[in-house]
């Protein structure tokens, strides 16, 4: 804290302090960039896929996420589960959530037969309605 005198060296001199907040600023800042790191991080934490592309596509309600990836993996939100406890996963995490949307993110190198199946797995768990992700084809002009 810096303290100078006003007025000169008198007795009657009124003192005035003032906080440094340069230091403050610094902290905040890193702890605003440790942040934004980590959370870019944690949004890619499920498997990595690159979505088909749709002309057409709408947002749909956060459901329970299904995702499957070109190495035969299968994420229920975000967790790693195996093909045959995926039922069990599914069933859990549909008995946690209100709405029974479940959301297929499946890469576009995922064959059909293997989409078709987890499907049918998804409907068989108690999925009201599955909705498919895709990534929003640009139009040109």
């Amino acid at each position: 804290m810096a303290m100078t005198p006003l007025g000169g060296n008198g007795e009657n001199s009124d003192i005035m302090s003032e906080i440094n907040i340069t230091p403050l600023t610094d902290i905040f800042l890193v702890l605003l960039i440790i942040f934004m790191i980590t959370s870019s991080a944690m949004i890619e934490s499920g498997g990595k896929i690159n979505l088909p592309k749709a002309v057409a596509t709408q947002s749909e309600s956060r459901g329970t996420t299904v995702t499957l990836t070109p190495k035969h993996e299968i994420y229920v939100n975000q967790k790693k589960v195996s093909e045959e406890g995926l039922e069990a996963a599914l069933k859990d995490a549909l008995n946690a959530n209100a709405n029974k949307i479940v959301i297929l993110r499946g890469d576009k190198d995922v064959l059909l037969g293997d989409t078709v199946k987890v499907m049918s797995i998804i409907k068989r768990a108690g999925a009201l309605e599955i909705a498919i992700a895709a990534e929003a084809e640009r139009v040109k002009r």
